[in-house]
């Protein structure tokens, strides 16, 4: 099967409530939506949203990039084996910002999938899960921190993930006391802290939440470096997100401290990458969990399908970013958010794009 044409496209979606990313206030999702073409109809959508703030590249340098991706893989074949290689060779994929090569990979795997008819998660594996539980996302003032975890226990969720180091330290203690007794002892606590810490305020912090028990604490330190030496100093089960960007698959060994990695393709360049990063994860005995960086329900449904392919347990999804849109590019929105997520009902709602309601601002660029 070759690809026999492509077309991008903008959007620009508006949010539910304002987000703050590494200080800078974002009020819209604004991201790129490619599509390429098959022989008899079959069409495959594919996403490029740089996170401001966490992505090197900026939109424009994205739709650049993109663009001449798009015009390189335009007769070339879809390998069945493997349909990413389809990209293997294109002019620009190897040096490509990750979001790019995130948008042009699910572009080529959704065109595969639809020329063979079969779902996108049979792609990823014939094995896939039929069902993905998701972690909550925990967000606001501490009441409403504090209502979302007795709703997420109420509605069945496994798994919570609460933002930390925005506060003062103290703060951020008893907050994670308070939520731990609201979720009970049936819904695992994920903390993020984004880097947010020196190491004697991460330890402080570790001190504090002694005997409260969390699931694991994602980068806590601005010095990345310090991450085993600290996990060893205080016993905290660590996780690593942020680090994952430009780490090769096989470097992941020197990182045996952590029990869990952070997968967010989109930030770390494109589902293969990600694929690679989570097997190495589980040879190492780490726990792969595949989240979202605010993706559309095209990105988000790929992230859906990816995580019902990883291993052979279902690992909960970070994939609550997708309650902040507002809008969506498809209609109608993918069945999110849910503390178990149907994989083939998710995967399927994201087909129906519509490139007139992308958004007021949506033209095509090529």
């Amino acid at each position: 099967m070759k690809v026999t044409g492509f077309g991008l496209y903008r959007f620009r979606l508006p949010l539910t409530a304002p987000l703050v990313l590494k200080g800078e206030t974002v009020r819209h999702r604004e991201g790129l939506l490619l599509r390429l073409d098959g022989a008899g109809g079959a069409v495959g959508w594919g996403e490029a949203s740089p996170l401001p703030g966490f992505s090197r590249e900026v939109l424009p340098e994205a739709a650049r990039e993109l663009h001449g991706l798009a015009e390189s893989v335009v007769g070339r074949g879809v390998p069945e084996a493997r349909p990413g290689a389809g990209l293997d060779g294109a002019p620009g994929f190897t040096d490509a910002a990750p979001s790019v090569r995130f948008g042009c990979e699910l572009a080529l795997w959704n065109l595969y999938a639809a020329a063979r008819g079969v779902a996108l998660p049979e792609v990823v594996s014939p094995r896939f899960r039929a069902v993905v539980p998701a972690n909550g996302l925990l967000a606001g003032s501490p009441t409403e921190v504090l209502g979302g975890a007795r709703r997420m226990r109420a509605e069945g969720y496994e798994a919570a993930k609460l933002k930390v180091g925005g506060r003062p330290v103290g703060e951020d203690v008893a907050l994670v006391r308070t939520v731990r007794e609201a979720l009970g002892g049936d819904v695992s606590l994920r903390l993020d802290a984004n880097r947010a810490w020196g190491t004697q305020e991460a330890l402080e912090f570790a001190r504090g939440i002694e005997g409260v028990g969390i699931e694991y604490l994602e980068e806590p330190l601005e010095e990345p470096a310090d991450l085993g030496s600290f996990a060893r100093a205080c016993g905290v089960p660590v996780a690593l997100d942020e680090s994952l960007v430009g780490m090769a698959p096989e470097a992941l060994g020197a990182h045996r401290y952590a029990v869990a990695v952070v997968i967010k393709p989109s930030l770390i360049g494109g589902l293969s990458r990600a694929l690679d990063l989570a097997n190495r994860a589980l040879d190492l005995g780490m726990r792969p969990v595949v989240s979202s960086a605010y993706e559309s329900g095209v990105g988000t449904a790929a992230l859906v399908a990816l995580a019902a392919g990883i291993g052979d347990e279902g690992v909960p999804a970070g994939l609550d970013t997708y309650r902040r849109l507002a809008g969506d590019v498809i209609e109608p929105r993918l069945p999110l958010p849910a503390p178990r997520i149907d994989v083939r009902e998710t995967v399927e709602a994201a087909h129906d794009v519509v490139p007139g309601r992308l958004s007021p601002e949506a033209e095509p660029i090529g």
